[in-house]
């Protein structure tokens, strides 16, 4: 397994794939990558060489913000909008959708198990006093 700023990379994948692994590098700039460091991205990541090794290590720490600091940066933005009590950091605080979507249904991911609240009483209930 080649190890790049880190991170163990699978070996038998295309370098493409190889280094969506690292976190903050999605496919298109798994892609760019590629291509500005003059790499196939269809060789297997066990295939190259040191010197293209060195090459994406370079790119990376010279272009890109991945992993350690990548996480501190967007914890800290989720911080910052937590202590101003912006809507979005009220929804986070809350543990609920920040982006807009319904909370009625389909919310179960961020809201967690499902927590039964007791029913109203029925109609003929109240009325028999």
């Amino acid at each position: 397994m080649p190890r790049i700023i880190g991170v163990d990379i699978p070996a038998k994948k295309h370098v493409e794939v190889s280094l969506t692994y690292i976190y903050g590098i999605g496919p298109a700039g798994a892609r760019r990558l590629c291509t500005e460091t003059a790499i196939d991205p269809h060789k297997r990541a066990d295939a190259l060489s040191d010197d293209e090794l060195s090459r994406i290590t370079a790119y990376i720490e010279r272009s890109l913000v991945v992993e350690g600091p990548l996480r501190r940066q967007v914890a800290q933005n989720i911080s910052r909008l937590r202590e101003i009590e912006c809507y979005r950091g009220i929804r986070h605080r809350l543990s609920l959708p920040v982006r807009g979507q319904r909370t009625r249904t389909n919310a179960r991911t961020r809201k967690g198990k499902r927590r039964t609240v007791a029913g109203k009483k029925g109609v003929k209930e109240m009325h028999r006093g």
